[in-house]
């Protein structure tokens, strides 16, 4: 099964979006996705078309977020979708053959997703977040470990996980992490991937 590593998610970036591309193809991050809310559909296609100008032909993955028609326009390597997003067959018919990512908040979910054929689920959040407006309830790494444990594509441990705490989620057997605010509040972005590349290899 397919190992990511850090999965980069674009929220509010203390620094510009190419920028921000240029260092994930740096660093060789194979995922990266941008999920901006309170975008333009024309502001959303611009950025999208300016980050997969630098990551294509590149290690790195460009993922759109929640909208297969942007997905579509910019070329994207994935698209993710969310509990309360079209249904995956649906997307289909607007993005054909593309990869797609399911979110997931439960193992009951988890299950409900997988039985969709995707390529990676999202399980999340593990502990209390406030990246969300309105956050779900958090899972845990039991909660974790049990989906690691039947899912037969590659699990993104999503939601909380900062580095007091990343420990433990590394020792529920998780390889894919997604950290939101760690990434994006900071002008250390390079610092911070090291630093998280070299604990996962540390625990392998």
């Amino acid at each position: 099964m397919e190992t990511f590593g850090i999965y980069i998610i674009i929220t509010k970036p203390h620094l510009s979006y190419s920028i921000l591309a240029e260092k994930c193809v740096q660093q060789g991050i194979k995922m990266l996705q941008l999920r901006e809310k309170n975008l333009s559909d024309k502001q959303l296609i611009k950025i999208g078309k300016e980050i997969r100008s630098v990551t294509k032909g590149t290690v790195t993955n460009f993922v759109i977020n929640d909208r297969p028609d942007i997905a579509a326009i910019c070329d994207a390597d994935y698209l993710h979708l969310g509990q309360d997003d079209m249904p995956i067959e649906d997307a289909r018919k607007i993005v054909g053959n593309m990869k797609i990512g399911l979110s997931t908040h439960s193992i009951e979910q988890a299950k409900e997703a997988l039985s969709q054929n995707p390529d990676y689920i999202g399980f999340g959040p593990i502990y209390p977040t406030n990246a969300k407006a309105k956050p779900d309830k958090p899972v845990g790494t039991e909660q974790l470990k049990q989906v690691l444990g039947f899912s037969n594509v590659p699990v993104i441990a999503i939601g909380g996980i900062f580095p007091e705490n990343i420990n433990q989620v590394i020792e529920a057997g998780a390889k894919n992490i997604a950290m939101v605010r760690h990434f994006m509040q900071t002008e250390e972005f390079d610092k911070r991937v090291i630093e998280l590349n070299e604990l996962i290899s540390r625990k392998k």
